[in-house]
């Protein structure tokens, strides 16, 4: 929200005419219109109050550049033509007067916090005059202009106080000198406290020394005393102590490093742990594949023929015995398994892995050539897939689909096979 100000066409006037309704402020009576809603604003203060406001709460480089920010008519090397005109300007809310706001507010946000507990009048009274006391004026005397319960005796007690202080030569030496009357105050007080303890150390020693007289142990006692004092005022102790703690610290520090390497050995015993139990369940399922893999084979041999391949088997029905087989996808690795494992068969077998490293273009030359085609689903992509089933269904080519890339699954399709359970159409079958 902006609002316009009208720059003045004399500067000699409006000085003038600011400086002599400064000086009619100074006789105007106080009045009780304040109501305690809310925090005044600058712009709502009794006129009387901007002029002592601008002239001890803002340094003159603040009003500087306030001066410069918002373009001040007077002329910056005239230090009173923009104070004249800093408190004209403070009667209105407009942007300048909510930049001195803002700035007030930020620069004494102590006093506004400290003087904002106070809930009565006599309290910011007392408050007042305790920080005239110890020359501390221009924050209170924000914080007490623009405090909702300061009544208006109290704010023209506060102009008064000002006014008169302004008229006294060397303000600064004045409020410096109260000052450093308030620190010798305090400088005396310590100075007390200090030789009444020093008195009371002097009344226990003297009656330490007295015991001493009467009693031997207490002396003995005292004496240890005495050199447990030294020991502490010569820095003896605070060295031992500093040493106890650099060996706690060591010990500390091995704890950490022993329980860092429990942690990893730990670690290392549980993979160790994990290793074996996966190694035995490889192990096992290994070993339970190998005697299916030959329950397989026994069961895939001629019924009644003890010479396979030999003239008295001419009438055995041994279908896949010299046949072309064509095995797409399945594990590379167990590729030499499958192998080995149709030569002990008769059966020659061509494998293509599905399009992962070789073209799928070659699947109708593979198909046309081989006598029948097995697949395993879960080992192949869903392009190789759809072109082997419908080459298969094309070309009326014997296809077995079916589940498990192992040696055990490669064998029970090749049973399967044998038994005539497959589909000229290349439909799935599963395990």
């Amino acid at each position: 929200m902006c609002f316009a100000e009208p720059k003045p066409t004399d500067l000699q006037t409006l000085i003038r005419s600011e400086y002599a309704n400064a000086l009619v402020a100074i006789d105007m009576p106080p009045t009780n219109t304040r109501t305690p809603i809310r925090r005044p604003r600058l712009w709502d203060l009794d006129d009387k109050h901007h002029c002592p406001i601008i002239g001890t709460c803002l340094a003159m480089d603040e009003l500087l550049r306030i001066a410069r920010r918002f373009h001040f008519a007077a002329p910056l090397n005239d230090e009173f033509a923009l104070h004249v005109e800093a408190v004209g300007l403070c009667r209105r809310r407009n942007p300048a007067s909510e930049a001195i706001q803002r700035h007030l507010d930020r620069k004494y946000q102590t006093w506004l916090d400290r003087l904002g507990k106070l809930k009565t009048d006599t309290e910011l009274r007392q408050g007042w005059r305790d920080s005239m006391a110890r020359g501390d004026v221009a924050g209170p005397l924000w914080a007490l202009c623009t405090h909702r319960a300061a009544s208006a005796a109290t704010l023209q007690q506060a102009y008064a106080d000002i006014h008169m202080l302004s008229h006294q030569v060397g303000a600064g030496q004045a409020a410096d000198a109260r000052r450093l009357m308030h620190l010798e105050k305090e400088n005396l007080e310590l100075k007390s406290g200090l030789k009444r303890e020093l008195a009371a150390l002097r009344r226990q020693l003297a009656a330490a020394e007295a015991g001493l007289a009467e009693q031997e142990n207490l002396r003995t006692e005292t004496a240890t005393l005495q050199k447990r004092l030294q020991r502490f005022e010569s820095g003896q102790v605070i060295v031992e102590m500093g040493q106890r703690l650099m060996e706690l610290q060591s010990s500390h520090d091995k704890l950490v490093a022993a329980s860092g390497r429990v942690w990893e050995l730990e670690r290392n015993l549980k993979d160790i742990r994990e290793d074996t139990t996966r190694i035995a369940a490889e192990r096992d399922a290994a070993l339970g594949e190998r005697d299916a893999l030959e329950q397989l084979l026994r069961a895939m041999e001629p019924a009644g023929c003890d010479k396979p391949g030999s003239d008295d088997c001419a009438g055995c029905e041994h279908a896949l015995s010299e046949r072309c087989i064509l095995y797409v996808g399945g594990r590379a690795s167990l590729l030499a398994q499958y192998r080995q494992l149709a030569g002990r068969l008769g059966i020659t077998l061509i494998h293509h892995d599905g399009g992962q490293q070789e073209s799928l273009s070659r699947l109708p030359e593979l198909i046309r050539g081989a006598d029948a085609v097995v697949c395993p689903t879960d080992h192949i992509s869903h392009n190789a897939y759809y072109h082997v089933k419908a080459h298969c269904k094309r070309v009326g080519k014997p296809c077995l689909f079916y589940k498990g890339g192992g040696v055990s699954g490669f064998a029970v399709a090749m049973a399967r096979l044998g038994r005539g359970e497959y589909s000229l159409a290349g439909s799935e079958t599963d395990n």
